[in-house]
């Protein structure tokens, strides 16, 4: 379960200060599915951040399973972070000197796991058990992208976050890739927050919330 209780956070342009998230509360039930769509600019990309733990807010607080992530400490928000949240974003972020499986086992080699097994599962389940020696610059945008959805599970997290996980594919490959998260979300049953601004791939979850101003719209 994730909570969000009087979240601001605001970021400063020289000698100004722009407020991104304005008060903002909600509540996400374990494995549900959620879609924050909205204008550009409106904070959704900062509220996932918030909600995934990668930018503490200025005010307010985040509650994770009942704990205040950013109350702990730095070492103890990494290896929560490392256990139980996965991460894929619209750039796919894999490293380009390591293959599509070295890339799936990072997040085991942080948390001291070096699970070959689960990484060549993940692979395969999202159709990438022949392309495991391939570097990212040998897969196209879609394969890059399914590596980054293994990458993202290989550790069995309870929270998936995705950031405009379609951004820089086709319609066709957008769709499946999204498809396919889903499917690999609810055989896990996790939490899956994305970000998009195509509300037709936003029909695929359980609630979407609009992101207006900074706050959740009514």
């Amino acid at each position: 379960m994730i909570v969000a209780e009087n979240v601001h956070r605001s970021y400063r342009l020289g000698k100004k200060e722009i407020e991104v998230l304005r008060g903002i509360d909600l509540r996400i039930e374990t494995g549900e599915k959620i879609f924050l769509c909205g204008p550009s600019g409106a904070g959704k990309t900062t509220l996932m951040y918030t909600l995934a733990g990668l930018e503490a807010p200025h005010q307010g607080c985040v509650l994770i399973d009942g704990t205040e992530f950013y109350g702990l400490s730095s070492a103890r928000q990494a290896t929560l972070r490392n256990e139980k949240i996965g991460y894929i974003f619209q750039n796919y972020f894999l490293l380009p000197e390591l293959t599509a499986l070295e890339n799936v086992l990072v997040p085991g080699l942080i948390s001291g796991k070096k699970e070959r097994a689960s990484a060549e599962a993940a692979l395969d389940r999202v159709g990438l058990g022949n392309r495991t020696d391939h570097l990212p610059a040998e897969l196209s945008g879609g394969e890059q992208q399914r590596v980054a959805i293994a990458r993202a599970l290989v550790n069995s997290p309870s929270m998936i976050f995705a950031d405009e996980p379609t951004g820089n594919l086709d319609s066709v490959n957008g769709d499946e890739v999204m498809k396919l998260l889903i499917e690999v979300v609810e055989e896990h049953q996790s939490t899956l927050v994305v970000v998009t601004h195509d509300l037709s791939l936003s029909k695929l979850g359980d609630r979407v919330l609009t992101i207006q101003d900074g706050k959740v719209a009514d």
